[in-house]
């Protein structure tokens, strides 16, 4: 209603401003062909003038073929002197004066045409002429009546103000069926939009398939339930695996806890419960730690501290951490590549992520085999690292989600190897953070790689 009431308004706007323009061209058009007109009566005038014997100024209308053509004649004929003595006047004025006493300058030198008013109020259009006739200087006026001009003017706004109110009805009718046709997809989409909740985002607003404002639109808002439905199902995902790795290592505490209680034991056996309970919470402190940094990640809270960072000494000292890990698996870590490479990087973050990486690849790697961690060119202005074992490697199905949180290609070792499913998780948002890429390339059954791509110093 609000929009076939603007354009309704709008369209009578436009009418009457169309009509006024109309009208006021037409009355600028007839009031010049009445000024041409009036110049030649003046000079059809200035040659009928003449003195009769007595000194009368006199109008010769013996010219007309028809002795009643001169009573059909509409013009009014006033004829001055210069003092403003009232010489002529012919007899359709009857008596009445055709303006006042001449004005400076009126008529000489040209015509000089204004409307005016006789004594009863007709409206008039006159033209005056400076003439001389005999010697004597004559200011002739000559007028006619405005009155037939201005009817028609009235007959013309009255006709409109008769057909406007039909047109705007009928405008009005259009622009509602209009507007109602354009604006029920809009209506067929918020009801849609108002019956998706989070148990229903798979549902989809239509005219997604029409290739207009609407169809964009929809298309546009589809995409963004898409995102959604994709992040509470990794929310969904991400809260029962939360609650499941919190909740083993504290069942574990539990069971361990009563059965040391339940029964009574030496000083070594509840040195070993204290001992497993105590394993169980560093499970459990180095997860919370982890979720941690995750969150502060996401929320844009950790701050990078970037310095130069020489990436093959960041490659050796995060090998060192695994010194013990490597003698337990009989394993060896071959560090090498270019000594010059360096990133612009915050040293903590890159080092994490690059424990992360190597610890999965020592972790999943048999013993007595060899981890190459590489330090390359990689290309354009890029710095690759690549982590390469020659474990059991990674099913196609399962590398697309080898970087989402908890999740584990081997969920029978989980435990065993006292994995989260979050390492891999921290490492891509740390490489991330530094404007890098991080992927995974491998063949099943002989190992896989891990690559890291970061933005050289000094380019």
């Amino acid at each position: 209603m609000r929009l076939t009431l603007w354009y309704v308004s709008v369209l009578a706007g436009l009418l009457i401003v169309a009509w006024g323009g109309t009208a006021l061209l037409l009355f600028w058009q007839l009031r010049g062909q009445l000024d041409r007109f009036s110049i030649e009566e003046i000079e059809t005038v200035e040659g009928l003038l003449f003195f009769a014997p007595g000194g009368q100024l006199r109008l010769r209308d013996d010219y007309h073929n028809h002795p009643e053509s001169k009573n059909v004649i509409e013009r009014y004929v006033e004829v001055r002197s210069p003092d403003g003595t009232v010489l002529y006047r012919n007899d359709r004025l009857r008596g009445r004066a055709l303006d006042g006493m001449p004005l400076a300058g009126e008529g000489i030198g040209g015509y000089s045409p204004r409307s005016t008013r006789l004594g009863d109020g007709e409206r008039v259009r006159l033209v005056s002429r400076s003439h001389i006739l005999d010697g004597h200087r004559l200011l002739i006026r000559l007028a006619h009546s405005e009155e037939p001009m201005y009817s028609r003017l009235e007959q013309l706004v009255l006709a409109s103000l008769l057909v406007l109110p039909p047109i705007l009805v009928a405008a009005g009718l259009a622009g509602y069926g209009l507007a109602r046709r354009a604006l029920s997809p809009i209506d067929e989409m918020t009801r849609r939009a108002k019956e998706i909740t989070a148990e229903r985002l798979s549902d989809r607003l239509p005219n997604q398939e029409v290739d207009d404002e609407l169809g964009r639109l929809a298309r546009v808002f589809n995409d963004t339930l898409a995102r959604l439905e994709k992040a509470f199902e990794q929310l969904r995902r991400f809260t029962s695996d939360c609650s499941h790795e919190i909740r083993t290592p504290l069942a574990m505490m539990r069971s361990v806890g009563e059965v040391g209680l339940q029964k009574n034991g030496t000083r070594e056996e509840y040195r070993n419960v204290v001992e497993s309970m105590l394993e169980e919470v560093n499970r459990l402190t180095s997860l919370v730690e982890n979720l941690l940094t995750l969150s502060r990640g996401d929320a844009g809270c950790i701050e990078l501290h970037r310095t130069v960072v020489p990436v093959m000494a960041v490659a050796r000292e995060a090998v060192g951490l695994f010194e013990v890990l490597l003698e337990e698996k009989s394993l060896r870590v071959v560090v090498e590549g270019d000594e010059g490479a360096a990133v612009e990087a915050d040293s903590l973050l890159l080092r994490q992520a690059l424990i992360n990486v190597i610890h999965n690849a020592i972790k999943y790697s048999p013993p007595g085999e060899t981890v190459y961690v590489r330090v390359l060119n990689g290309n354009g202005n890029r710095v690759r690292l690549e982590i390469e074992d020659y474990g059991p490697g990674i099913p196609p199905d399962d590398r697309g989600r080898v970087f989402e949180r908890f999740y584990r290609v081997d969920k029978s070792r989980s435990r065993e190897s006292g994995g989260a499913g979050l390492g891999l998780s921290i490492a891509k948002w740390a490489v991330e953070a530094h404007g890098g890429f991080i992927g995974v390339e491998s063949r099943n059954g002989h190992g896989c790689k891990f690559y890291i791509d970061l933005p050289r110093f000094g380019k």
